[in-house]
């Protein structure tokens, strides 16, 4: 019996991204995984937009298979001003989206900050950069320079310490670095000012995890409907790193909360972005286990790997070498594909700055040749998988 495979994609971030299609074109991938990030959070993708951005893929002989992101505005997470009127705008982009043939939607729920690390150029042994994040340096931001109240009761002692010694140490050039790459963001999209973040740090004050879900579950139970009627796949992407941070609660971090997400919203369309990035940098999580679980409700997977250290800080490591068992995640998700109706798409997710592209202007994690390097080792794990493994 043939067995069915992923689809393989890659993330691009628009015109403006330095990996051209021409270059994705010759990694072989399948599809691209894409957003407006231009259009304000919470104002509505229009038609126009969204078949704008599709010539621009069909020009590339490409589609748009993939939303990455559809972002949640704050005031939805906080339940809070005008959230009702986005909740039907984010379900007017979702309509649109859907008459344009776009079906697989990723979202996250990270309140204020999106994915965050400390160091964007971690050198690795073999010279190449990688993503880094590291507790003691968010403490000293936290502490020190965004002077958060009560920072300082959120870490432990020896993370305090740490922080102390680098406060004294760091040059105002690495502490001008650290704060530009903890508010880094997303590529192409508005950056984050210390004093912007604190004005959204105050809306959370009275939000702790369980408030949070609740707001979650609001959405989705008005959301996740409306999607499954226009045949539209949601895909929340877990929190990264999936701990609190900066005294905000995450809430898409553990095999738990991934459970409690789908119970929110029966309807079919309610799903998950597996991200072994993410997840993996919990040691708690068991990713092949939880795969098993979420079966049919994993809509999307992001793949690669991190190492941790005693402390919880963690690097992002090769692809096929780090805490996570990669074959065992690969032979899980093939083992649901084996059962869906349609491929479930995956990207290489970020990657190692390396070779020619160590001289290049990168967005961080999505430089091309690591995520080529990446891409042909997960593609090879498949198709090993794929001719070993009787799937029934």
């Amino acid at each position: 019996m043939h067995t069915k495979q992923l689809l393989q994609t890659w993330r691009w971030f628009g015109p403006s991204d330095p990996v051209s299609l021409r270059d994705i074109k010759q990694a072989g991938v399948q599809g691209i995984v894409t957003a407006l990030h231009h259009i304000p959070h919470g104002e509505v993708w229009t038609k126009e937009d969204i078949r704008k951005r599709q010539d621009e893929l069909k020009a590339g002989d490409f589609e748009w298979s993939v939303v990455e992101s559809l972002t949640v505005h704050e005031n939805i997470k906080t339940r809070n001003g005008n959230y009702a009127e986005l909740i039907e705008k984010y379900k007017q982009s979702l309509a649109n989206l859907a008459s344009c043939g776009v079906k697989i939607v990723t979202y996250n729920f990270m309140p204020v900050n999106d994915w965050t690390r400390t160091d964007i150029n971690y050198t690795m042994r073999d010279g190449s950069k990688a993503l880094y994040f590291n507790w003691s340096d968010l403490a000293l931001f936290d502490i020190y320079i965004l002077q958060r109240k009560d920072a300082e009761k959120t870490y432990p002692a020896a993370i305090i310490e740490k922080a102390v010694q680098k406060n004294k140490s760091y040059s105002s050039a690495e502490k001008e670095n650290l704060v530009n790459t903890i508010l880094f963001g997303i590529p192409g999209e508005e950056r984050r000012t210390t004093e912007g973040m604190k004005k959204e740090l105050e809306k959370y004050k009275d939000i702790d995890r369980a408030a949070l879900k609740s707001n979650l579950a609001y959405f989705l139970q008005q959301v996740a409907p409306a999607a499954a009627e226009l045949g539209i796949q949601l895909a929340i992407h877990p929190d990264d790193p999936p701990f609190d941070i900066l005294g905000l609660p995450r809430i898409v971090c553990s095999q738990k909360d991934l459970q409690d997400i789908v119970s929110y919203s029966e309807a079919p369309s309610n799903g998950i972005c597996f991200c072994t990035g993410s997840l993996g940098a919990n040691p708690a999580n068991d990713l092949p286990a939880m795969i098993k679980e979420l079966g049919a409700r994993i809509h999307f997977a992001h793949l690669r790997n991190t190492i941790r250290d005693d402390e919880g800080n963690f690097y992002e490591a090769d692809h096929l070498d780090g805490d996570t068992d990669m074959y065992a995640v690969m032979k899980a998700l093939l083992t649901i594909q084996q059962q869906a109706a349609h491929p479930i798409p995956f990207r290489p997710d970020h990657g190692h700055q390396m070779l020619d592209d160590m001289d290049k202007i990168t967005n961080p994690g999505y430089s091309a040749i690591g995520r080529l390097r990446g891409l042909a080792e997960l593609r090879g794990l498949e198709l090993g998988i794929s001719k070993g493994v009787h799937f029934n």
